[in-house]
């Protein structure tokens, strides 16, 4: 072998993985695209169906995702992902704290309002305190703009603020169950949230 076809040959073995490592991010992207649309017709939907609906064996769908229970947690981690970067976008901290926490509400609704069955799902297959802790990113915001609030004035102190910020929280997600259970539609259950989370950070008088 001369020099020339000495320096070629790490290079070709470097790069014997780029198809394969290519194949499988493909793959992991139609498994993920594909559970999105078959949680939001039907959050019962089956690993089976999902690996027909992406187009790939059950080999390879339980190979990226061992349970149906991890692939929810990762359509969840990347739904709560861009809720969390879209908060941060806001620049929250220019504005008083109660009309940012009506902006983090609203912004947060219309990202999860596109996902809501297949979070509803996912609170169906994951423990509680999994759930929560995927939403430490919004809550901590939520906490942020509670404690700046209850600064300015504009919340009440009467109460810890762990306590309303649970508040908050479970009344998102009972927003959310609203709409998953036709009693709401999509604005309804928004302007409901809106009106009772105000209601509950008010001061009393």
């Amino acid at each position: 072998m001369d020099s020339d076809q000495r320096a070629a040959a790490p290079t070709r073995r470097a790069g014997s993985g780029g198809p394969r490592r290519a194949d499988a991010e493909r793959n992991t992207a139609a498994i993920l695209a594909a559970a999105a649309d078959c949680f939001a017709r039907d959050p019962q939907a089956s690993m089976t169906e999902i690996a027909a609906a992406a187009g790939v064996g059950r080999v390879t769908l339980y190979a990226r995702f061992p349970s149906r229970e991890a692939l929810l947690g990762e359509l969840m981690d990347r739904a709560l992902g861009e809720v969390a970067a879209a908060v941060a976008g806001r620049r929250l901290d220019r504005l008083p704290a109660d009309r940012a926490l009506r902006t983090l509400l609203r912004s947060s609704w219309q990202l999860l309002d596109r996902n809501l069955r297949m979070l509803h799902a996912a609170r169906r297959a994951l423990p509680p305190e999994a759930v929560e802790e995927r939403h430490a990113d919004v809550l901590a915001a939520v906490g942020q703009l509670i404690e700046r609030g209850r600064d300015e004035g504009a919340f009440r102190t009467d109460l810890p603020a762990h306590w309303l910020v649970t508040s908050v929280y479970t009344l998102i997600l009972a927003a959310g169950d609203q709409v998953e259970s036709g009693r709401f539609s999509s604005g309804e259950a928004l302007a409901a949230l809106e009106a009772t989370v105000d209601s509950a950070l008010r001061p009393p008088a």
